[in-house]
Order: C-alpha cells, then sequence, then structure tokens
C-alpha cells in the first residue's frame, strides 16, 4: 500500500500532516518532519486496527509514505 501525504503549516507555525484517502489520520508537529513522523506512527495503528478486525485484507507486502 502506498500514501501520500499532505503537509500544510498552520498560522500558529505548526504542522499539519494528513494521509488523503484515510479520514481522519492526521497530526500536528512542531517540525515538518515532527509531523510525518506521527501520521505515520498513526496510520500504522489504524492499519493494525483494521487488519485485526478484518476491516483490510492481509496481503499487505510493504507499506510506503509519499510527501505530496
Amino acid at each position: 500500500m502506498n500514501f501520500t501525504i499532505e503537509i500544510e503549516q498552520e498560522e500558529d507555525g505548526r504542522f499539519l500532516a494528513e494521509v488523503l484517502g484515510m479520514p481522519g489520520v492526521l497530526a500536528y508537529g512542531e517540525t515538518r518532519e515532527e509531523a510525518v513522523a506521527r501520521v505515520q506512527a498513526l496510520t500504522l495503528r489504524v492499519l493494525a486496527d483494521k487488519l485485526e478486525h478484518g476491516e483490510v485484507t492481509p496481503d499487505l507486502v510493504s507499506v510506503s509514505f509519499a510527501a505530496a
């Protein structure tokens, strides 16, 4: 599975990273890198939960992220 991360800088200077196509999977960080790391970790948690509940097939071979 490949995921695209959209990153925006807020007016207060924080960065917001969101995984496109996964509603609600977003995270803030003080830096761009921190926001990306947090949203990647959250994405993996969401995927693990979906696998446990049979919401996605377990035929995942690899997971990768790309910044938009």
